[in-house]
């Protein structure tokens, strides 16, 4: 058979390499994605209440390095033992019961007590499709590059919970990565220079500069400034982290937006932050977009951005209705960056690390 190699770009997503087998003797086909970018800051777990069938239809893209799991069948599909796969909930099961039905003839000849056991595995898997009550699934990477998609974006979903985590040293060998021993440069020594370390361009993966340097915030702590210019296709990108320890109490901060000065406020939206707008049931939850040091109104337009590039709303896998929510939604945030609505603008930051002008 002939297998066919595709690098390409998954839009708010990453770098993917897209594998098609076919064979023309027996018609049998194959496809199988790899993730072709870098690996992620933090792991990620996506735990996902399944209610009804229209749940098994949700797009999940899983790795070879993830974990899924079904807890209430002590199910397990541990890491590296498939390939990486975009697909959906249902796909996930019906691969499952396909592996477990591949050797079951041999099993029922050698021995029939082992296969009479998966035999009534493979039923409760079967039944778990029809959705007759309620189950969760758990989808755990360590590379931080698995996803399960969200149908009410960009509203929060109840069923759906998303937790990043620091990896493990044991996840990041298992990963291939190698953990640095040196002891660190003092703050002293970090404070007056800018570091720089080679890194690739988010955008084109060309090789590009990345530079660091220890930033003091007026009335309120260090953080760590990175910023990345490509010379090949000129996208430039920052992003802030913490420098300083986890508070000792969580930090909330609202603010009322009533006039268009409120959008030239300066505001730190740390890794661990999420933002909340009630007036358009909008949460942007932990983890995205980074760390930002920025304007209220630049937030809000990277917000808009982020939305707009939202691959399930794109191409051949939208649906009207759910593009004409997002233009609304879109429509209803200009209004606000223009100062021409008035809402409440919530900043949610456990570790305390977030600020406000």
């Amino acid at each position: 058979g002939v297998t066919r190699l595709l690098l390409t770009r998954i839009p708010f997503f990453k770098e993917i390499i897209v594998s098609s087998f076919a064979c023309d003797s027996c018609s049998w086909s194959n496809t199988e994605i790899q993730s072709a970018g870098r690996i992620q800051e933090q792991g990620v777990r996506y735990t996902l209440a399944v209610t009804s069938r229209r749940d098994m239809n949700r797009e999940v893209v899983k790795t070879d390095c993830a974990t899924a799991q079904i807890p209430e069948l002590d199910f397990e599909i541990p890491a590296f033992t498939q390939k990486g796969v975009l697909t959906t909930i249902e796909g996930i099961i019906d691969r499952a019961v396909a592996g477990l039905e591949q050797d079951q003839h041999v099993r029922r000849a050698t021995d029939k007590e082992v296969a009479s056991k998966i035999d009534e595995f493979i039923g409760k898997l079967k039944q778990l499709k029809e959705v007759h009550s309620s189950f969760t699934f758990i989808i755990d990477d360590p590379s931080g590059n698995s996803f399960v998609e969200n149908p009410h974006a960009p509203q929060k979903d109840d069923a759906l919970m998303v937790t990043h985590y620091r990896r493990t040293p044991q996840q990041a060998a298992m990963l291939g990565l190698e953990l640095d021993e040196k002891p660190a440069d003092s703050v002293e020594d970090l404070r007056d220079e800018v570091l720089q370390f080679n890194t690739n361009c988010p955008e084109c993966n060309a090789p590009a500069n990345t530079n660091m340097k220890l930033v003091q915030i007026p009335h309120f702590k260090e953080v760590i400034i990175m910023a990345t210019n490509c010379d090949s296709c000129g996208h430039r990108t920052n992003e802030v982290k913490s420098g300083g320890a986890i508070e000792p109490q969580g930090t909330r901060i609202t603010l009322r937006i009533t006039d268009p000065s409120d959008m030239t406020r300066d505001i730190l939206k740390s890794e661990t932050c999420s933002v909340e707008i009630p007036e358009l049931e909008f949460e942007l939850g932990m983890g995205a977009l980074g760390g930002k040091f920025t304007t209220l109104e630049g937030l809000l337009k990277d917000i808009r951005d982020l939305v707009e590039r939202n691959p399930f709303t794109l191409g051949d896998s939208s649906t009207p209705s759910k593009t004409e929510k997002l233009k609304e939604f879109v429509g209803k945030l200009q209004e606000i960056i223009e100062g021409k609505t008035e809402a409440h603008f919530i900043m949610d930051d456990p570790a305390g690390n977030s600020y406000l002008q």
